[in-house]
């Protein structure tokens, strides 16, 4: 359970960082973060770090696959843990 709990922390704040480093790079008009990418991480358990980052950074907020999928990523990455905690007890 404390290895999914580093997980989770760790990889939340690698997508965090993601979003605000493409943010970054999309005003500097320079090489971006792939679309996929940022989608990939989010699914991969980053989904609340997506989600902030999208929030924080007023970044891909615009992008319907964006604004319906990372939230959806987050209530089922939420469900998840949910019921391995549980399961877990």
């Amino acid at each position: 359970m404390r290895l999914l709990m580093w997980y989770l922390i760790v990889i939340n704040i690698v997508t965090w960082i993601a979003f605000g480093l493409d943010k970054w790079k999309a005003k500097s008009g320079k090489w971006r973060i792939p679309e996929r990418t940022l989608l990939l991480l989010a699914l991969a358990g980053g989904s609340l770090g997506a989600l902030a980052g999208m929030i924080m950074f007023r970044h891909k907020t615009r992008k319907a696959k964006f604004f319906i999928s990372v939230p959806v990523m987050f209530v089922v990455h939420c469900v998840i843990v949910t019921v391995l905690v549980l399961k877990l007890r």
